[in-house]
């Protein structure tokens, strides 16, 4: 009754409620099936990369490996240096490692043989702007290692030949096996370079007595490794000997030597598979028995005595007495001092004699830098 007196028809009114009742629904159902599209579009897409990254997952052994497998095959990832000296093994790793011999003598590739300086080390190089003047355009016939003490980190510039060429190591002590256990970690090291055919030991105090093309041609021609090995009767040669390092190492086998030597590579991978003398050297050699006087030079006269030239390569003046050799500074460097040193020198080389016996000489103080630099062309040649 209030419809028909306010004039408004029944029938109209129920169409404009539907009408207006059919657009909410709709609007409300296609908001319902957006948000539906939108949460299968997430799931379908995090389905997808799921799938995706298992399927790359189990493939990827049979289709990557062999790429892979190949490379670490191949002759020049076995031949070239390592790039970065910081490796992750352990002694007994590394030593493993550094035995591997090729049992054919000819090699399938052009090798340039190198000598490796090995430098056993407390820290800094103060005489290394020398040596680069030493190693400049001989670049290939060489390779350097560093041993300093843990934590050391070097600072020298990449145009230094010393740049990154420090090894993994450990506490030295003087007098020790860990001062042996250096110098074989040095060796084993520098095996890893299948080119490094000689092994010469040395020290932050040395320097090289004359330029690199004389001190390459003397050692690669060389049929002896310089390694000193002498029986000295006295209290400081057999009286330093323990009777308990018998039967390895009897009494008349006991040498003594320069810490300072050079070997080539059939020696320097005897030395790092020792298992016969290293641990009754580490056992019954303590100081006062200096083991790196001791170790290497009866070792290897033990086994090797027809590949011994028994001298040493490095000059060390012994006159003041004392545990330790002379010490050369800034005022000592002049044109008399290396006459002394190269004056009255005679030996054999290759079962010859001759007057060049010392290819390196030591000890020289880090204030005889600049000095060694000025006179290095006039007297060294380099």
């Amino acid at each position: 009754m209030v419809a028909l007196e306010e004039g408004k028809d029944t029938a109209s009114a129920i169409r404009t409620n539907i009408s207006r009742a059919l657009p909410l629904k709709l609007l409300q159902f296609c908001l319902l099936f957006l948000v539906l599209g939108i949460g299968l579009s997430v799931i379908s897409m995090y389905s997808v990369r799921f799938f995706v990254v298992q399927r790359v997952a189990n493939v990827a052994p049979s289709t990557i490996q062999p790429v892979v497998f190949e490379e670490a095959n191949s002759l020049e990832s076995l031949i070239r240096p390592p790039l970065n000296l910081l490796h992750t093994m352990n002694d007994t790793e590394l030593f493993w490692r550094a035995s591997f011999v090729p049992q054919i003598r000819e090699y399938p590739f052009k090798r340039v043989p190198k000598i490796a300086f090995m430098f056993l080390t407390k820290g800094p190089l103060p005489l290394a702007p020398l040596w680069d003047r030493f190693f400049k355009g001989h670049k290939g016939r060489y390779s350097i290692y560093v041993h300093a003490l843990p934590g050391y980190v070097a600072g020298y510039p990449p145009s230094s030949v010393f740049h990154r060429r420090q090894i993994p190591s450990q506490m030295v002590e003087w007098g020790k096996m860990s001062m042996c256990e250096a110098e074989r970690r040095l060796i084993a090291n520098a095996l890893l370079d299948i080119s490094n055919e000689w092994f010469i030991l040395l020290s932050e105090s040395c320097i090289p007595l004359h330029n690199f093309s004389i001190i390459y041609h003397y050692i690669s021609r060389s049929r002896h490794s310089f390694m000193g090995s002498f029986d000295e009767p006295g209290p400081y040669g057999r009286g330093r000997y323990d009777q308990r390092m018998e039967p390895e190492v009897t009494l008349s086998q006991w040498r003594k030597g320069s810490q300072w030597f050079e070997v080539n590579r059939r020696l320097a991978i005897s030395i790092i598979e020792d298992d016969i003398y290293f641990p009754k050297f580490k056992e019954f050699c303590q100081p006062a028995c200096y083991v790196d006087e001791h170790y290497f030079p009866t070792m290897l006269s033990i086994e090797f005595p027809h590949l011994l030239a028994n001298r040493t390569l490095t000059w060390t003046d012994w006159s003041r007495g004392g545990a330790h050799p002379a010490t050369f500074g800034k005022t000592d460097i002049t044109e008399g001092f290396f006459k002394k040193v190269f004056e009255g020198q005679l030996c054999l080389y290759n079962n010859q004699p001759t007057s060049v016996c010392y290819l390196f000489a030591r000890k020289f103080a880090p204030s005889a830098l600049d000095p060694l630099l000025e006179l290095a062309p006039k007297v060294l040649g380099y």
